[in-house]
């Protein structure tokens, strides 16, 4: 048991190195990006740091409390997203309120639901993976409740693929296929702001994502073409958009995460946001628990992703705070005394380690 051990810390050692490189290539360049220009790099940095600080919680908590570290995740989440109903962008967009604010009661409810999952994957007793199953359905209809079908549809989906992956056992396939599907919400967002789709598609996707997000997409499209490298600065985008400033209530953001890294830290910025993201995809892979917990973890993760390809879910401190720490509590490495095997998803560990494979 020795040696499986200490390939499982090497391995989080190097997760966790590449992680923080990555994250902090991210804050270089978005200084990079600012200089020498009138811009603000602070809204970025905060948020690099919130992933930081939500990973590093979830992995100490995920060490010492899995199942109740989860638990109290996902209540937090689900409470957050119930008491800031009017504190943060609505779930819907309205007169009063810009298109593509769905993403942070979204975000948050498909935070709380990945945890709940998590949570029930982790537990070994019957009646209480039952009970956060109910915790995580009733999350995703409270979604309904908040008007956000787009949040129920990604909280739905997140417990769908929480229920599957309890009978996967190659996490590396399931992982790959989500990294495929927020692969395509990018690219289905990027022709759409680009206008390379067919008029009878882009007149379908024109009605639920509402014409004036249309608008800022292409507007941030056009912003990324002339500026390729450097972009034009964190949170710029307000002052050089003519959909932004002629929308009433505009935030300036151009609502989708992609798009807003393209228009304003260029093609450099673009990669190192996917890079990031499956940075969180290669801890999940390489993490002790077992493959139930990571690839419900991943689905909630790339749910979100997909959510800030049309929203402005990472615009929004705590749930960018929230996918870190998500990403954390499934990453966790197991309590010393508790076994240092890894389950790497093949049907001989996954037998010895049981379904719920904490």
């Amino acid at each position: 048991m020795a040696a499986p051990a200490a390939r499982g810390a090497e391995d989080g050692n190097v997760s966790d190195a590449a992680g923080a490189l990555i994250l902090a290539v991210c804050a270089i360049w978005s200084l990079i990006s600012a200089a020498g220009r009138e811009t603000r790099p602070e809204g970025v940095l905060l948020a690099l740091l919130a992933v930081a600080a939500g990973f590093a919680c979830g992995r100490i908590c995920g060490t010492l409390l899995p199942v109740a570290a989860a638990s109290v995740a996902a209540l937090s989440a689900l409470l957050m997203a119930l008491v800031w109903r009017h504190g943060m962008p609505g779930a819907t967009a309205t007169a009063e309120t810009a298109p593509g604010h769905t993403g942070a009661s979204a975000a948050l409810l498909v935070l709380a639901t990945g945890a709940a999952c998590c949570a029930a994957a982790a537990a070994r007793r019957d009646s209480l993976r039952f009970t956060l199953r109910l915790l995580a359905l009733g999350t995703a209809c409270a979604a309904l409740g908040l008007g956000s079908v787009a949040g129920f549809a990604a909280a739905a989906g997140v417990l769908l693929c929480s229920l599957a992956a309890a009978r996967m056992r190659s996490r590396l396939l399931g992982l790959a296929g989500l990294a495929l599907a927020a692969g395509l919400a990018v690219g289905l967002t990027w022709a759409v702001a680009e206008d390379v789709l067919p008029d009878g598609l882009t007149v379908s996707l024109e009605g639920p994502l509402t014409a004036n997000r249309v608008q800022l997409w292409g507007d941030a499209a056009r912003l990324a073409a002339q500026h390729p490298v450097l972009g034009i600065g964190p949170d710029r985008f307000a002052e050089l958009s003519p959909t932004a400033q002629q929308t009433l209530g505009s935030d300036g953001r151009p609502h989708s995460a992609a798009l807003q890294q393209a228009a304003e830290q260029g093609l450099v910025g673009v990669v190192l946001l996917g890079a990031a993201f499956g940075w969180l995809l290669y801890v999940l892979w390489r993490s002790p628990r077992s493959t139930a917990v990571a690839l419900t973890a991943g689905a909630a993760l790339t749910a979100l992703a997909v959510l800030a390809s049309v929203g402005n879910a990472l615009s929004f401190t705590p749930v960018t705070a929230g996918a870190g720490l998500l990403a954390g509590l499934a990453s966790a490495r197991r309590p010393i005394g508790a076994g240092g095997r890894r389950d790497d998803g093949t049907a001989a560990q996954e037998a010895q380690a049981g379904p719920a494979g904490l």
